[in-house]
This record gives C-alpha cells, structure tokens and sequence, in this order.
C-alpha cells in the first residue's frame, strides 16, 4: 500500500497582500525634440555636448550670417527708396489738389495723382515687410534650445555644412536632439488575457540594474489600444512615467515593472500550497472525508454565495500542508462544516473567492509575480480574488 501522506500545520494569519503585474522594458525619455536651423550654411560654432543640460533659449550654434546680412541690407535700402517716393507722390498730389481747387487741373489728372500716393505706400508696407523678413532671417543664424532639457545625440560639428527645413524638401539637417529627463517612462507590454486589469493611473514599481536596492515609484499612464504581436504572443503596449528629477534614470535602461493591480489590507491568509483549483476536488474531498458529489454541490453553492469581503475568522487557525499537495482543515474557524466561504488565491499574487460551508477561511497570499491567464496554472499569477471566480 502507498504510504499516507503526512500534513504540515501552518497557522491562518492577517497580512497585507498587494495584487501586481510584472512585465520588462527599458527606460525612454519623456519629451524629445529635435533640433534644427531655419538657417541654411555653414556652422561656425557648435559648442555644446552630449549630456549637457541646456536652459530654454540658451544659444546652441551659429550659422554663417554673410548672406542673411547682405538681403537685410538690400531690403532696407529699398524700403528707402520706397519712403521717398512717397514722400514724393504726396508733393505731387497737394499741388494737384490746389490746381483742381482753381479749377486749373481736370478730375481724372487729380484722380492719377491720387493713385500714385496710393501705390507708394503699398510699396512702403511691402519694404517694411521684407525688412522684417530680413531681419528675422539674419536671427535664424543663431540656433537657441527650444526647451530645458539635455541634449541626447549631436549630429554635426563646427564647418559642417546644413539645410534649412523650410526650403529643403528633406527636412532639413537636425543638428541635435534633446531631452527633458526630469521625467522618463517605460514602454513594457503586457499579455492580451491580463490587459483587462491595465488602466492609467495605476501605480507601479520600478527598478533597474544600476539601483537594485531602490525601487522608483511611476504610474501608467496609457494602454495602447493597438496590439503587438510579439514572438506569435499577443501583447499590448503600456506607458509608465516616473519622476527622474535626480537624474538617476537613463534612457536605454533595462527596467522591471510591477504594476500594482489591487491589493486587501489586513485579511486571513494561507500559503500558496494549501490551496487547490477544481480540478483537485476528487483528492481534496478525499482528505476532507465527503464525497465527490457532496464537494461538487459545495463548490455550486460558493459560486452563488460569492462575497467579496473576507469572512470573519480566528487568527491562528491552521490548515495542512501535505507531501502531494492534499490539503486538510486541522481546527479552528473555517473547520469543515463550518466554514462560512471567504476569499482564496490562485497563482502567487491573486485570489479567488470562497463559497459557503465546508472550507476554512482564507484571505490572500501574497507574492510578486506576472498576472495569470489560466486558473490554477502553476508559475502564473492571478487578480481573480478582485474579480471573482471558484476555488476549494
């Protein structure tokens, strides 16, 4: 005969069970920008470097500013030209105006004289426009940060030769690109059977190899709604922000995400071994000593007498631990018969409720682990035990 199996007690205690899901990514800057010269030519500073925190409208570069120069100087010599000849059509049009008074000069001559004072001033507003234009130009030369932030990547250096966005059809030469790395977040993906239980404003924990020790607090902050298949897996993409005001977090970084999904505060809880899914409801019945239909009829009635909350119950009441993973009440609270349902997890992080009579009670136990698709499936956990679901 096989030997019976032997049973371990272990206390029912009260513990605080946070509910996550793990998932990796890597570390990418909030806000990036690329920096480009509206200014075509050549770059005759360039002082800046990588890593180099830069203040918003700090000077980065300069550009050659000979030819920007010369079209100023041309469109002021014209607007010149232009205020004179209206000073002159002016002239031109009092004297005909007095002649016209004498009845010296005809209407349609006053009328032209008219015209002309009207033209010489569309060609000063023209001249003060080009200008204007010549001037913004020549201040294009000189390529400012557009935000606070530190620069990533410097593409060109000092005699490089660039183009402008505005009249390159390429877009242009970046000449750098910055990043605000106050704030980072990580893109990690999670499996499409857990998605459901992702919404932003989740909090999370991060870490990262550089700092094992120090966990970073972030929260998601959007679930993109279209799907990655990555490895034949269905994934979807997560964002989580996290404050990098100290400057630890650098982009590229490899990160460990745990994105809390629920968490109960102060319930009964048993380890992981002591509870069984329904597929082990012949054994467990065995140990209880009913019959598999008499467990079966127990298990109908705590999927309709589902109740979220833990019921009450003594701490310090144990429960069995066996060598096959048969689980055995051994007093207290919750004994068989008198069990009154309560909360149970499935997996190393999530739980599932109980139903009425026949069980002792549980709360969650608690552990770190990925968000679980299938019930009972080892390595896998599960939030079920906030959503509802049957386990012995």
């Amino acid at each position: 005969p096989e030997p019976a199996p032997t049973y371990q007690a272990v206390p029912v205690q009260t513990r605080d069970i946070v509910v996550t899901a793990q998932a990796a990514g890597s570390i990418l800057p909030d806000t990036v920008v690329e920096v480009k010269s509206k200014a075509s030519g050549e770059i005759l500073e360039f002082n800046v470097q990588t890593g180099q925190l830069v203040q918003r409208g700090q000077l980065l570069a300069r550009i050659d500013r000979r030819a920007p120069q010369n079209q100023l100087s041309q469109a002021t010599a014209q607007l010149e030209v232009a205020e004179a000849q209206l000073r002159n059509a002016e002239s031109q049009l009092r004297r005909s105006q007095e002649l016209y008074d004498a009845s010296a000069l005809s209407q349609q001559e006053l009328e032209t004289a008219q015209l002309a004072v009207a033209n010489a001033r569309a060609s000063v507003v023209s001249g003060q426009v080009q200008v204007e234009n010549a001037k913004i130009a020549l201040d294009d030369t000189e390529v400012r940060a557009p935000m606070t932030g530190t620069i990533i990547v410097k593409n060109v250096e000092r005699g490089a030769v660039i183009s402008s966005p505005v009249s390159d059809v390429g877009g242009g030469t970046a000449l750098a690109r910055m990043a605000d790395l106050s704030l980072v977040q990580v893109k990690t993906y999670v499996d499409q059977t857990d998605i459901g239980k992702i919404q932003p404003g989740l909090e999370t924990s991060v870490r990262v190899e550089a700092y094992p020790n120090r966990p970073f607090r972030g929260e998601v902050i959007k679930v993109e709604p279209q799907a990655d298949t990555i490895s034949s897996v269905v994934m979807f993409a997560v964002l989580v922000r996290i404050d990098n005001r100290e400057g630890l977090l650098k982009p590229g970084m490899s990160a460990e995400v745990q994105i809390w999904v629920g968490e109960a505060m102060g319930v009964l809880s048993v380890p992981n071994a002591a509870l069984r899914t329904e597929r082990d409801a012949a054994s467990a019945a065995g140990v209880l000593g009913i019959s598999a239909d008499d467990f079966a009829q127990q298990l109908a009635r705590a999927k309709e007498a589902f109740a979220p909350a833990p019921p009450p119950g003594d701490t310090g009441a144990q429960v069995a631990l066996g060598n096959g993973g048969a689980t055995r009440p051994t007093g207290g609270a919750g004994a068989a018969g008198n069990g009154s349902g309560g909360v149970r997890p499935s997996g190393n992080g999530g739980a599932r409720p109980g139903g009425a009579g026949g069980r002792p009670p549980a709360g969650f136990t608690g552990g770190r682990g990925g968000l679980g698709g299938q019930r009972g499936g080892p390595g896998r956990a599960s939030t079920d035990a906030l959503f509802g679901g049957t386990y012995i």
